[in-house]
């Protein structure tokens, strides 16, 4: 049996996977529910990143999802199209692999195909022992490409390293809160008649062979929280537009409860952005069998939503009702990532 080379041929490292959208996929407004996209991109960035960093290695190890660049919902996904995710190793550092991922969806009955998704993901490999191992490199088709894929590097690390946690938005100590929600009998269209949450015990089934979840089981809870969240607001039918860069802090493991929280912090005409974040709260016992609980932030993010009419068209969406000084920062901040958005889409077309 002959030993595979450490570098792979840029161009043949890809993977694809493939899968019938059932009616359970689906969302109230009858699209594949968003977080069931995200879901499916990280199971597909997992395994190529995974048998990418195996290759050679002498300690088996298994990627974990680092960050996830700003994903665009293109077009919906229907119940009944079957879903093609290609996955392709772009960039690898030392101790980190870029994946890029591409969403194609299938009328099966007519043969239709068209882009639904793209997404980038970084991915960093760990052995069993939780020690980071280093990455095989590949070969680049052109130094053009290479120097590209390392300047997204040098910018996505830059980003997490310089990710402010004390902005206005995090001050208030709303994200630590165990504090539930109540909208019921509050004031329509405000921030706190919205505001929703979800606590979640992590059980086998969230996790992945190493007993810890797996990015795309907290994007899909991520994704349901801020759904419920722009559907209180709207009061319609709504569809997940995009997801911002999210960086994952820290791993979460089986046993764990999440605090997952959802807020509308900003609206355009037609689009709503709510900020998420998760919370992971997990209790142990010390030496003297006392149960002790620690607490701390795995991710956030910010999604922006869609409403839609009865015929699935989308429509203006109720003002945001800032009812205190936080609130109106928080809006302003979410204007800023809203106007930076719309002028870097406009750059790249």
């Amino acid at each position: 049996m002959s030993i595979p080379k450490l570098e792979t041929m840029f161009d043949g490292h890809t993977t694809m996977l493939c899968r019938l959208m059932h009616p359970n996929d689906a969302n109230i407004a009858g699209n594949v529910h968003g977080g069931t996209i995200l879901k499916m991109i990280e199971e597909a960035g997992l395994i190529i990143s995974t048998r990418h960093c195996n290759i050679g290695a002498q300690e088996e190890c298994l990627c974990v999802l680092a960050r996830v660049e700003k994903t665009d919902f293109l077009l919906p996904m229907y119940v009944g199209e079957v879903a093609h995710l290609t996955a392709a190793i772009t960039y690898c550092s030392q101790h980190s692999v870029e994946v890029q991922v591409s969403v194609v969806g299938e009328n099966i009955a007519t043969g239709r195909k068209r882009t639904t998704n793209r997404a980038t993901l970084w991915y960093v490999p760990c052995n069993k022992g939780g020690k980071i191992a280093v990455v095989p490199p590949i070969i680049y088709p052109s130094q053009e490409v290479e120097a590209k894929g390392r300047n997204r590097y040098e910018r996505q690390k830059t980003h997490r390293q310089n990710a402010d946690t004390n902005s206005p938005s995090m001050r208030d100590g709303w994200a630590m809160s165990k504090e539930i929600p109540h909208p019921q009998g509050g004031e329509m269209h405000t921030v706190e008649n919205a505001s929703s949450a979800l606590i979640h015990l992590v059980g086998v089934g969230d996790c992945g062979v190493h007993g810890k979840v797996t990015g795309g089981v907290t994007m899909k809870l991520m994704d349901e929280v801020a759904g419920i969240c722009a559907f209180r607001h709207c009061h319609s039918n709504v569809v997940t537009a995009s997801m911002d860069a999210t960086d994952f802090h820290r791993s979460i493991s089986k046993g764990s409860i999440l605090h997952i929280k959802s807020r509308p912090i900003f609206n355009s005409a037609k689009s709503l952005m709510i900020q998420v974040v998760v919370i992971v709260e997990e209790r142990a016992r010390d030496k003297e069998g006392r149960i002790e609980a620690s607490m701390f932030c795995a991710c956030s993010a910010f999604f922006t939503y869609v409403s839609l009419t009865k015929e699935g068209k989308p429509q203006t969406i109720p003002p945001l009702k800032l009812l205190t000084v936080e609130e109106r920062e928080r809006f302003e901040e979410g204007k800023c990532r809203y106007l930076k958005d719309k002028e870097l889409r406009r750059s790249n077309m």
